[in-house]
């Protein structure tokens, strides 16, 4: 390994090595195993005599923080400190972020899974065909496929032909390779969309409730958010503001809630944006799994006017660790955004990428999904049986046919009883997530997200057992 040691001071060279080599192993910069550098070669790199790094390496092996094995080495055997123990880490000087993000709560605490967890927006990674994917990655990774230099802002080629294909097919979107540009999920996607159309101060209206990460990004860029509500129609129209410069809403799948935007809404959304020459971003959220119903057309298909950014991701339906997702928008802004891509991180992944490209035009994505449609559906029915048998007395549950959730509100008992539900669930190995957490506003309506997508079918019954035996010691106060 290359190890730094500041020999600017070259009176005590011997006590300079085995102070350095000792504060990595004490922080953990050197790791218990690593093999350091033969004496000859550290003192070469060094530019010092080998006794000089011979003796630096004696007084450590004295203190037991180095092992000598013969014939194989110097290896590190010491522990790093606990982490307030440690000197010399803390800053002399207290840096200010902005104050947006001194203002931001911490994310919630990730929880090892729980055996019965209706986690959100998880997909079941049992079904990932992990062994073809490989492969698709492997050939990609040869010196003929991958290119030595970077690649374009906008995304593979073929990933980008694949995706058009994709959603004209599925979806009944009509655009062209050109209005594509692979991103890092659906959250680059609308990263990229503020970055290029909110100047600080512009009116940004969202969903209440909503998405909860796309409401950050809004924020940040220095935007003034305004929630605005949703019905069992979804997104009231007439409550937007009228200086709103963008919307953002998930019309096919309304993210938490579970319904669709209907007809009459998406027409009269733009009409609103039209008039006002605002902007809106479809977040095409948990379209590929729809149970039941007329898949209703996308605003992009009904948009005459080029004021639709069309967002999709690949996480539910492939792994979220993937982080691929797209962005289709006008002609209008596709320089803009190529050049905030470019400034943002070059451009993504090429070998998944390529790989994605080559699992789409080979009928495996769709495969994959027809059999992931059958797998949720099946969940699905089992939480609402579930949800029926065990819970009705105090949830009432939302009408969804899509998507890897349901959403179920609270009949009575308010945020108190959400609150106490979510505790005695944690202490039955029932992971919950509350509707309250998805409000902007001071008036959250109580309830309970449940996602099947990585919970097990079978588990599904005694999931739901467990959570009405919470809610009935909950409501009861035992």
């Amino acid at each position: 390994m290359d190890f730094h040691v500041d020999l600017q001071d070259r009176r005590d060279l011997s006590g300079t090595i085995y102070r350095e080599l000792r504060a990595a192993i004490l922080d953990g910069r050197l790791r218990r195993g690593e093999r350091l550098p033969p004496t000859r070669e550290l003192a070469l790199r060094l530019d010092v005599s080998r006794n000089t790094v011979s003796l630096a390496y004696e007084w450590l092996t004295a203190e037991g923080l180095l092992e000598a094995r013969t014939r194989a080495g110097s290896f590190v055997q010491g522990e790093p400190l606990p982490r307030e123990a440690r000197k010399g880490q803390a800053s002399r000087v207290r840096l200010r972020a902005r104050a947006f993000w001194r203002e931001q709560p911490d994310p919630p605490e990730r929880r090892p899974p729980t055996g019965h967890g209706f986690d959100v927006g998880v997909p079941d990674a049992r079904h990932f065909p992990f062994d073809m994917w490989r492969r698709l990655v492997a050939r990609q990774l040869r010196a003929a496929a991958l290119p030595g230099g970077y690649a374009e802002a906008v995304g593979h080629r073929g990933l980008r032909e694949a995706v058009v294909r994709h959603v004209g097919v599925a979806r009944g979107v009509h655009a062209d390779v050109e209005d594509v540009l692979i991103t890092n999920g659906a959250q680059q996607a609308i990263d990229l969309v503020g970055r290029v159309l909110i100047e600080p101060g512009d009116c940004v209206a969202v969903e209440e409730p909503g998405y909860p990460p796309a409401r950050q990004v809004f924020h940040s860029l220095g935007a003034r958010v305004v929630p605005v509500p949703v019905d069992a129609e979804g997104l009231d129209v007439r409550a937007l503001p009228d200086s709103a410069r963008l919307v953002y809403v998930t019309p096919s799948h309304q993210f938490p809630l579970g319904m669709p935007l209907s007809p009459a809404r998406r027409g009269a959304l733009l009409e609103w944006a039209r008039q006002r020459d605002a902007v809106i971003v479809e977040d095409d959220y948990d379209s590929e799994f729809r149970f039941g119903g007329r898949p209703l057309e996308t605003l992009h298909g009904l948009d005459r006017s080029g004021r639709v950014l069309y967002v999709g991701s690949f996480s539910k339906v492939l792994l979220p660790g993937l982080r691929m997702g797209f962005l289709i928008a006008p002609p209008s802004l596709q320089r803009e955004l190529r050049l905030a891509r470019r400034v943002m991180d070059w451009h993504g992944p090429f070998a998944e990428q390529a790989a994605l490209a080559r699992f789409i035009d080979g009928g495996m994505f769709a495969r994959h999904i027809r059999k992931l449609r059958r797998e949720y559906a099946e969940r699905h029915a089992r939480v609402e049986e579930g949800l029926a048998r065990h819970c009705a007395d105090w949830l009432e549950v939302v009408p969804s046919l899509a998507g890897l959730h349901l959403c179920a509100t609270f009949r009575r008992g308010g945020l108190k009883l959400e609150r106490e539900t979510v505790a005695r669930a944690r202490a039955a190995d029932v992971g919950l997530v509350t509707l309250s957490r998805y409000y902007a506003g001071p008036r959250a309506r109580p309830g309970l997200v449940l996602g099947y997508g990585a919970l097990p079918t079978a588990r599904i019954p005694e999931a739901t057992r467990r959570l009405g035996a919470c809610l009935a010691k909950a409501a009861g106060g035992n």
